[in-house]
């Protein structure tokens, strides 16, 4: 949030994949000698699915605070069931449509106005969302039986590329730069988007795209707890119960609520 005012979006997404992609490349040059067309088309799709969703979250915390930011975005996690069920024919269940239910009520209280309008803000972000569940399941699918750590440089290349021609063609290069977002933006690109991407791309090979989607939502609830330490971002009762819903709607999408039943015991 702090960066984005001193860097346009897609200009300060050019400079964190750049710097990501080279520096996972320069760390695991090695892994480069196995490159072939099918870790470019595979790697490249999703590094464009990935710099949508980056894209449209960044634009969109222009205009909102940094809690509703990632609570928004963890709407990812309800909508990668019914992604999934166009890819692969597997019918979202009623856990699916109950979840979908919570978070359209906890969309509407986190982002609608009293005049039932939305910032534009919470727009772009909602379209992140989107763009990162497409962007797991791409995952999913490509990355098995793939490197992850060569499919990740892959992807930040592509993306890094997609960065820089919408940049370029419609944002301006910052004329001076403070030594606190050039800090920041460091921060961005080597633990942010290279180590936690990283990160993602050798869990999923050992988990399915629902178990990493919920794990990852928890994304939400340390955005929050950092835009009220860090940002001072004041949390209202409505935005309270909207991020209540919405993660409940997570929980219910991904377990089930498969921890309130009560296991068999073994001798049944």
């Amino acid at each position: 949030k702090n960066t984005v005012d001193v860097f346009p979006p897609n200009l300060l997404l050019a400079f964190r994949f750049t710097i990501g992609g080279l520096l996972l490349a320069l760390v695991f040059w090695k892994k480069l000698r196995l490159l072939n067309r099918e870790y470019l088309w595979k790697g490249g799709l999703t590094g464009i699915l990935l710099f949508a969703a980056y894209s449209m979250q960044t634009i969109g915390i222009t205009d909102t605070t940094p809690g509703k930011n990632a609570f928004l975005t963890a709407v990812y996690c309800v909508i990668v069931p019914f992604l999934n069920w166009l890819v692969s024919r597997e019918r979202p269940d009623g856990y699916n449509w109950a979840a979908a239910l919570l978070c359209i009520t906890g969309i509407g209280l986190v982002s609608l106005t009293e005049g039932f309008t939305m910032r534009f803000g919470d727009i772009f972000t909602l379209i992140g969302g989107f763009f990162y569940a497409a962007h797991m399941i791409a995952v999913a699918r490509f990355g098995r039986k793939k490197d992850p750590f060569l499919l990740t440089i892959v992807q930040f290349g592509s993306a890094a590329v997609c960065s820089w021609i919408a940049g370029l063609c419609f944002e301006t290069i910052p004329s001076s730069l403070s030594t606190d977002s050039l800090l920041g933006l460091l921060f961005l690109a080597v633990f942010a988007s290279a180590g936690a991407l990283l990160l993602q791309n050798v869990g999923q090979k050992g988990t399915s795209a629902t178990s990493a989607s919920i794990i990852l939502s928890l994304e939400s609830v340390f955005g929050v707890l950092f835009s009220v330490l860090i940002y001072g971002e004041a949390l209202t009762a409505r935005l309270v119960l909207g991020f209540a819903l919405i993660f409940a709607a997570v929980i219910t999408s991904e377990t089930k609520l498969s921890f309130l039943r009560r296991s068999k015991p073994a001798h049944e």
